[in-house]
C-alpha cells in the first residue's frame, strides 16, 4: 500500500474504489423512486431523504461533483483524496496515448440521472466558446472545455433534440397560430414559401430567424401566448384526439407555466428511447430531458447555456448565436454486440465510449487490457471481480471502480442478474497502437 495524506491507497496497478457526489436539483426523481438516490445511498453509505430530488449521480474528477478515493472504511470528508489528485499524483494509470492528448485529468465524466421534470432547453458550447465564456463568466461557466454527450436509457426515456424537418416545421407554422402570432406573420409567410429542394440555406436563414424570434419574445407575450394554445388545446381535445407533441406541450405547460420553453417544444424532435437505446449530442445542439433515467457520458465539463424550461439563469443570445440549426431527426444508437452479455455505444466523440454489459447467475464476461483507464459502475446485482489480484474483490449494486490503463478485468454474476455499465475513451482513438 502508498500513503497519501493519512490514507492508505492502493496501488495503481490494482483497481480502486470510488466514493461519489449526488447532485439534488429540482427536477431529479423524488426519494426511493430515484435510481440516483439509491445508488448514491449505496455508494456513500447514507440514508435517502424521501422529501428530497435526486437528480445526478455524478463519477469523474469535474470539481462541481468530484469522486473521492475509498479504502476500506469511510473516509472523514477532511481527509479524502480526489481521484483527480490522485490521478495527477500517479499520471501512469491514464496510458500515455491518453496524458499526451488530455493531459493529467480523465477526459470523460459519467453520471446518472433520474428525471421527473423537464430539465432545460439548452445546448453546450464548442472548445472555442467555452474557453470565452468562462473567461467572461467563470461562475456561470465554470470550466473551459466542450460537453459533447450521450444518453443511455435505462428506463423509457423522454427527451428534445435537434430542429425538426424542413417538412414538419411548415405543418407547424399552419397548425400552431400562436407561434405565428409571436414571431410576427412575415418569416412564418416567408418559410412556407420556400422549396425544401431548392431553398436549403434559404430556408436555414428563416428557421434562425423564427426560432429567435420566439426565444426573444417578452415575458407578457409569451405569457399571452402559451395561456392561449393552452385554452385552445384543452377545446380540441374534446373534439379530436391530440397529436403527441400537443400532448407533449400541455405536460411542459404544467411543468413550467408560461414559459417560452413550453412553445419552443414545437419545433424540437421529441424522441423516445427504450432501454438499451442511446442519444448523443455534439456542440451547439439545443435538447432537453424530459422524463426517465439514463445513463449519460460526457466531456469532462459542466458547461450549459440554457434559455427555457428552467428556474436557472438563462442566456437567450448566446444559445441563439451558438445553434447551428441543422434539422433532422436524431440518430439513435443501438450499440454493437461485442460478446453475448455485452453492448458497446460508441458516439463519433474521441473523449469516451459506453459499454452496458447484463450477466445471468453464473455467467462471466471479460474487460480486455486497453491503452486507456475505465469508470465501472455496477447498478444491479452481485458478484466477483478479478483482476488477477491474490483474490477475488466483491462487486454489488452501488459499487464504483476506477481500472488503470493496461489491466484487465473479468466479471463472474452470482446473483440472479448482475448489470454494470464502463466507460472509457473511444477505442477508435488506440487503433494506430
Amino acid at each position: 500500500m502508498e500513503e497519501c495524506g493519512s490514507i492508505e491507497i492502493a496501488k495503481n496497478n490494482n483497481p480502486v474504489r470510488l466514493r461519489c457526489a449526488v447532485q439534488n436539483y429540482d427536477w431529479g426523481i423524488v426519494g426511493n423512486n430515484s435510481q440516483v438516490a439509491r445508488l448514491f445511498s449505496l455508494n456513500s453509505r447514507s440514508s435517502i431523504d424521501s422529501t428530497k430530488p435526486y437528480a445526478e449521480f455524478w463519477i469523474g474528477t469535474h470539481e462541481s461533483g468530484p469522486s473521492f478515493i475509498h479504502h476500506g472504511a469511510w473516509i472523514r470528508p477532511n481527509h479524502a483524496v480526489s481521484l483527480k489528485s490522485w490521478i495527477s499524483q500517479h499520471p501512469g494509470v491514464l496510458g500515455d496515448k491518453v496524458v499526451e492528448k488530455w493531459g493529467v485529468d480523465l477526459p470523460f465524466l459519467l453520471k446518472v440521472l433520474s428525471v421527473e421534470k423537464a430539465l432545460s432547453i439548452q445546448a453546450h458550447p464548442d472548445k472555442e466558446l467555452a474557453k470565452a465564456l468562462h473567461k467572461s463568466h467563470p461562475s456561470v461557466y465554470k470550466d473551459d472545455n466542450h460537453k459533447p454527450e450521450m444518453a443511455l436509457a435505462i428506463t423509457e426515456f423522454e427527451a428534445l433534440c435537434g430542429f425538426i424537418s424542413f417538412k414538419e416545421l411548415k405543418g407547424v407554422l399552419c397548425s400552431v397560430p400562436e407561434i405565428v402570432e409571436l414571431v410576427g406573420g412575415g418569416n412564418a409567410k416567408q418559410f412556407l414559401c420556400v422549396n425544401e429542394w431548392d431553398g436549403s440555406e434559404k430556408g436555414k436563414e428563416l428557421l434562425e430567424s423564427i426560432f429567435g424570434e420566439l426565444m426573444s419574445a417578452s415575458n407578457d407575450a409569451t405569457r399571452e401566448m402559451v395561456s392561449k394554445m393552452k385554452r385552445r388545446l384543452n377545446r380540441e381535445k374534446k373534439k379530436r384526439k391530440l397529436t403527441v407533441k400537443e400532448l407533449l406541450v400541455l405536460r411542459l405547460e404544467s411543468q413550467y407555466p408560461d414559459d417560452v420553453g413550453v412553445i419552443a417544444a414545437f419545433v424540437l424532435n421529441y424522441v423516445k428511447l427504450n432501454r438499451g437505446e442511446a442519444l448523443y449530442l455534439g456542440p451547439n445542439e439545443p435538447h432537453a430531458y424530459i422524463s426517465g433515467e439514463c445513463i449519460e457520458c460526457m466531456a469532462t465539463s459542466d458547461n450549459v447555456v440554457r434559455a427555457g424550461l428552467t428556474s436557472k439563469q438563462r442566456d437567450s443570445q448566446t444559445l441563439l448565436s451558438m445553434l447551428e440549426y441543422k434539422q433532422g431527426f436524431p440518430e439513435i444508437l443501438r450499440g454493437v454486440s461485442l460478446t453475448p452479455y455485452t453492448t458497446r455505444y460508441l458516439p463519433p466523440f474521441d473523449e469516451f465510449e459506453v459499454d452496458c454489459c447484463i450477466l445471468p447467475r453464473a455467467a462471466s464476461a471479460v474487460f480486455p487490457s486497453i491503452p486507456g483507464p475505465s469508470l465501472f459502475l455496477f447498478i444491479a446485482g452481485k458478484g466477483t471481480l478479478d483482476a488477477g489480484l491474490s483474490k477475488e474483490d466483491m462487486v454489488e449494486e452501488g459499487e464504483v471502480l476506477f481500472v488503470p490503463a493496461y489491466m484487465e478485468i473479468r466479471v463472474t454474476a452470482e446473483s440472479t442478474e448482475l448489470q454494470l455499465y464502463r466507460a472509457g475513451v473511444n477505442s477508435r482513438c488506440f487503433k494506430d497502437l
